[in-house]
């Protein structure tokens, strides 16, 4: 009976995730990005200048200066939602998932990776924009912002909305399983590596635990918590990560140039060929490709919007930068390094579709770098998969908490602790599971999250352009009526926040 169960479930969710990841949610993702870079006119390009000297340059240089907590709102820095952003999205796929992509699709698949996160920078961008436009404040200075906020108070769609929010709790859910096993299992890989050991149910069961603990201590403090534990983990574990791939790549560098040959020539390869990695077709690259970078980059699942919403900045277009920024330095730099790094280390003659992604990743490093590199590894990829467990458990938190909205405070915030506690318990739960359906399920869900909000931002796009237009005419001196929020009072609330940080800055 059991097993006729799972077998029907897996059955169901296998159709239901053709759907969600095949070609028609792939090509209305990329159809998004299209509208949106032709209605903004190539703003990733005309103003990736600007993102830069707008988000990361300026954060660097404020390393380590004290600046004046708002305590009139609950908010964390601009850099601390996009540390909180980007620590959901930088996570196991960067590594683990391009490597499967380059399996299951060849080559090729990072060419389709670069073209969605090139329209999904543009995507991104516009989300944060409507997520900041869209955010509401409560009377205790708690602000809520997300796909499901400018769903429901733009397109005026609450039933849409509500499938939104509802989506998002279950795949933060089954993220915090899936992301959990992860660590478990890498750190019980790398133990039996290390020791001849066979993998131990007992050291999985001691690891969830250990995650769990922590994971409760972090979210409990709420978003300005998950924000500064964000903020410190990201910059160092993109760092280790990126000057390893570079001497790795380094090593290799007369392979480089033939790997960005096949990059290139296998993206338009339109007939399968025989042989290991090879027998792939061209409708496979691309699907690959695309679906890889989407779900390595968030740009159009509406996910990384809630965190970028909490920010305490006033201007909408300002966070958007950050989402520019956010999928460039996601999928341009980490995605990238990966490939070249798993290109170049091996050869391709003799890798096959059927090999584990997850040991092929640890061999990459183990292979480069002999038992120093199984040890990086094993610290690296925790520490990815942890930052994407408490990004996630905010993101279900703000699910839950826009689901009960009609409830009394005191009463919805019993619903989002029972929220939590569960999340937490399903993090120690799920650390000896062994169940690719588990996986599977969680992968449906967030792909389910990117249909509402992708028809929302499509029907949205003009005034992201008019948001957009109106930041930009006021950056060159045009006198016009900020556009900060679509809730009178609020707008003018922050346009009056502005006219003090300006004058205190003269």
């Amino acid at each position: 009976m059991w097993d006729r169960f799972i077998s029907g479930v897996t059955s169901v969710n296998d159709f239901i995730n053709g759907l969600v990841w095949g070609w028609p949610v792939i090509i209305l993702i990329l159809g998004t990005g299209i509208l949106l870079t032709i209605r903004t006119r190539f703003l990733q390009v005309r103003h990736f200048g600007d993102s830069l000297n707008s988000t990361i340059i300026p954060a660097v240089k404020s390393i380590g200066k004290k600046k004046e907590k708002d305590t009139r709102v609950n908010s964390v820095s601009q850099f601390e939602a996009f540390a909180t952003a980007i620590s959901g999205t930088v996570g196991t796929g960067n590594i683990v998932g391009v490597v499967s992509a380059i399996l299951t699709g060849g080559p090729g698949a990072v060419f389709w990776m670069w073209i969605s996160a090139f329209f999904g920078m543009v995507t991104n961008y516009s989300e944060n924009v409507l997520g900041l436009y869209y955010r509401q404040k409560d009377k205790k200075g708690n602000i809520s912002g997300g796909a499901f906020y400018y769903i429901a108070n733009g397109l005026k769609w609450n039933w849409l909305a509500y499938m939104a929010a509802i989506f998002c709790v279950f795949a933060a859910i089954g993220m915090s399983g899936v992301q959990t096993n992860k660590i478990s299992g890498t750190i019980s890989e790398a133990l039996s590596r290390a020791t001849a050991v066979e993998n131990s149910q007992t050291i999985k069961l001691i690891v969830g635990a250990v995650v769990a603990v922590i994971t409760a201590v972090v979210i409990i403090g709420g978003i300005q918590r998950i924000g500064k534990v964000a903020s410190m983990l990201v910059p160092f574990m993109s760092l280790i990560f990126i000057v390893m791939a570079l001497i790795a790549i380094f090593m290799h560098i007369q392979n480089v140039p033939g790997v960005f040959g096949l990059i290139f020539s296998k993206a338009f390869n339109f007939q399968a060929v025989g042989g290991g990695i090879l027998g792939y077709s061209f409708a496979q690259v691309i699907k690959k490709g695309m679906a890889r970078g989407v779900f390595s980059n968030e740009a159009g699942l509406g996910s990384s919007v809630i965190a970028h919403s909490a920010s305490e900045t006033r201007e909408p277009v300002k966070q958007g930068l950050w989402g520019v920024f956010e999928v460039f330095f996601d999928t341009f730099i980490i995605c990238t390094l990966t490939a070249l790094m798993f290109l170049s280390t091996f050869d391709l003659d003799a890798l096959s579709a059927d090999m584990e992604d997850s040991v092929m990743s640890m061999t990459m490093f183990s292979q480069n770098f002999g038992g120093f590199g199984t040890a990086v590894f094993s610290v690296i990829l925790p520490l990815f998969a942890f930052t994407t467990v408490i990004a996630w458990s905010y993101y279900g938190e703000k699910a839950v908490g826009f689901c009960f909205q009609w409830m009394k405070e005191e009463k919805r915030k019993y619903v989002i602790n029972a929220f939590k506690i569960i999340y937490v318990v399903l993090i120690a739960a799920s650390a000896a599971i062994q169940s690719d359906l588990v996986w599977a399920i969680d992968d449906t869900f967030n792909g389910l999250m990117a249909v509402p909000n992708l028809i929302c931002l499509i029907a949205l796009s003009g005034l992201v352009a008019k948001i957009t237009k109106n930041y930009f005419d006021r950056k060159k001196g045009k006198k016009l009526e900020p556009m900060l929020s679509a809730y009178p009072e609020l707008n003018e609330e922050f346009k009056q926040d502005i006219l003090t940080e300006n004058a205190e800055m003269k």
